[in-house]
This record gives structure tokens, C-alpha cells and sequence, in this order.
């Protein structure tokens, strides 16, 4: 005697993120439509089927967007410092309305993320680098019609950093330039929205960066943290022409440029290490003075001081 069981014989849902849709849920019962786009805020499982992004971000995912958060406020006080020239009081006023800008734009874009109204985000886990360009895997089953599955698989991590910039970009144009206009009085009419002007070119580019890189540098920013600070400071030593200690402790401002280096050298190392055994990644953290220490030990040797007179003679 042969038995035959009832099969649920379904097409199957090609493509790397395609999924079926939940329709209807009663009890244990749930009934899916057909295999194409998830909605925003769902991603595909195992079994190609979407489901919510329920999942807290991981501290990784954090300092992604703290990183992503930081460059726009990095770009502002190196514009508002190279335009603001050495006689200008108003330079540590942008720089604190600056900071200012970019806190209220961050707590402003947790706010109106998913859930509405408390600072945390719900999100879906990054598996692979694939997560971040969706649009690169539709389908074409017959090699004529292609299945559009794009969506956001990493939601929100793609999309909240484009609303952290434009969140940047509408508090800038709103408190800067009363703020310029009011204490700018040692700079030139021309100069004193310059450093305004350099956002309105950097913040496109950010956007483009974003869109376009996303995903490199979801894995990349931890060496790229590391690797632009260590040349950045060894290149404000040099400049500063700082050969010892005596050098560096003579201004303060030498001492904030150092200690805000040391704090990028900290966010690269937790960054790379992930911090997942911490009694074996915090002893990293001691290597942080180390870039510094090792330029004021060999700084005799190079003599940069020499090296600057010697190129603006044109030796």
C-alpha cells in the first residue's frame, strides 16, 4: 500500500536576496506571497524568507557610525582652523558650534529612526560584504527579465548615515553663518564664510563616498583611522617643528592636537580588536602613546627643522 503526502510545491526564490513576503499570520499559520523584494526594515534568511530587523547593532556597527559620524565634524575644524588664520578669536567658537552641530544632528537622527523617539536602533546583522550592494545580485532566471530584489540588508547602517548628513548640512546652514556674521570680525568679508563654503563641497562628497564605498569602509575605517592619524600627527610634529617634550608642553594647543590623535589611535585599536576578549585587547590600548614617544626619540636624528628651512630656501 503506497501513502502520498500532500507537497507544498512552490517555485523556487532565485537571486541572493530575493524572499517571500509574510501576507497573513494566524496562530501557526502563515501564508507567504511570491519571491521578490523585501520591505524596508526585513532582510532574507536561510530559507528565503523575509523577516524584521530585530537585532541590537553589534559594538562594531557602533563604531562604524561613529566613524562615519566623525569625518564631517573632523572636516569642519580643519577648514574652520586653515580659514580662520592664527590672529581669529572666532575659531574656537566653530569649533564648539561645530561639535555642536554634528551632536544634535546624531541625536537627532536616532530619534527619528526605527523605533521613533529613544535613542537605539534596531538592525539586521552584516554577514558579508555582498550585505551592502544588493543591487548587484537581482536575478535573471530566463537571462531576459531580471527579479529587482535590491534592499537595505544591513538597515539601517546604509541609509542613516545619508540622513546624519543632511541633518548636518540643515543645522549648519541654519546656526553658522549668524554665528560667522556676529564674531568674525577679524577676517575679511571674502574669508569669513569659507570654511561654510568648503562643507557645502564636502558634505557631496561624503555622500558620494557613502553610497559608493559604503561597504569597503564598513571593513576598512579601523586601519584607515590608524593609518591617517599616525601621518597626520607625525606630519603637525614635523610642521610644529616639536623635537622634545619641552617643545610639545610649551602651548596647549600642541597638547589638545596630540591627546585628540591619541583618542583616533584608541578608536582604530578597539576597532580592529573588537574588544571580544577584553582582558586580552585592553593591554593594546598601552600602544597608544607609542607613534608619539617614537617621533621625540628619533626627531634628533631627522632634525625636521633643518628639512623646513632647507625647503622653503628651495635647497
Amino acid at each position: 500500500m503506497l501513502l502520498y503526502w500532500p507537497v507544498d510545491i512552490q517555485p523556487a526564490c532565485l537571486g541572493l536576496y530575493c524572499g517571500k513576503t509574510l501576507l497573513f499570520k494566524n496562530g501557526s499559520t502563515e501564508i507567504y506571497g511570491e519571491c521578490g523584494v523585501c520591505p524596508r526594515g526585513q532582510r532574507t534568511n536561510a530559507q528565503k524568507y523575509c523577516q524584521p530587523c530585530t537585532e541590537s547593532p553589534e559594538l562594531y556597527d557602533w563604531l562604524y557610525l561613529g566613524f562615519m559620524a566623525m569625518l564631517p565634524l573632523v572636516l569642519h575644524w580643519f577648514f574652520i582652523e586653515w580659514y580662520s588664520g592664527k590672529k581669529s578669536s572666532s575659531a574656537l567658537f566653530q569649533h564648539i558650534t561645530a561639535l555642536f552641530e554634528c551632536s544634535m544632528a546624531a541625536i537627532i537622527t536616532l530619534l527619528v529612526s526605527d523605533p521613533v523617539g529613544v535613542l537605539y536602533i534596531r538592525s539586521c546583522r552584516v554577514l558579508m560584504l555582498s550585505d551592502w550592494y544588493t543591487m548587484l545580485y537581482n536575478p535573471s532566471p530566463d537571462y531576459v527579465t531580471t527579479v529587482h530584489c535590491t534592499h537595505e540588508a544591513v538597515y539601517p547602517l546604509y541609509t542613516i548615515v545619508f540622513i546624519y548628513y543632511a541633518f548636518c548640512l540643515v543645522l549648519m546652514m541654519l546656526l553658522r553663518p549668524l554665528l560667522v556674521k556676529k564674531i568674525a570680525c577679524g577676517l575679511g568679508k571674502s574669508d569669513r564664510f569659507k570654511s561654510i563654503y568648503a562643507a557645502l563641497y564636502f558634505f557631496p562628497i561624503l555622500t558620494v563616498l557613502q553610497a559608493v564605498g559604503g561597504g569597503l569602509l564598513y571593513y576598512a575605517f579601523p586601519y584607515i583611522i590608524l593609518v591617517l592619524s599616525l601621518v597626520t600627527l607625525a606630519v603637525y610634529m614635523s610642521a610644529s617643528e616639536i623635537e622634545n617634550c619641552y617643545d610639545l608642553l610649551v602651548r596647549k594647543k600642541r597638547l589638545i592636537v596630540l591627546f585628540s590623535h591619541w583618542l583616533l589611535h584608541a578608536y582604530g585599536i578597539i576597532s580592529i580588536s573588537r574588544v571580544d576578549k577584553l582582558e586580552q585587547d585592553l593591554p593594546l590600548l598601552a600602544l597608544v602613546p607609542t607613534p608619539a614617544l617614537f617621533y621625540l626619540f628619533t626627531a634628533k636624528f631627522t632634525e625636521p627643522s633643518r628639512i623646513l628651512s632647507e625647503g622653503a630656501n628651495g635647497h
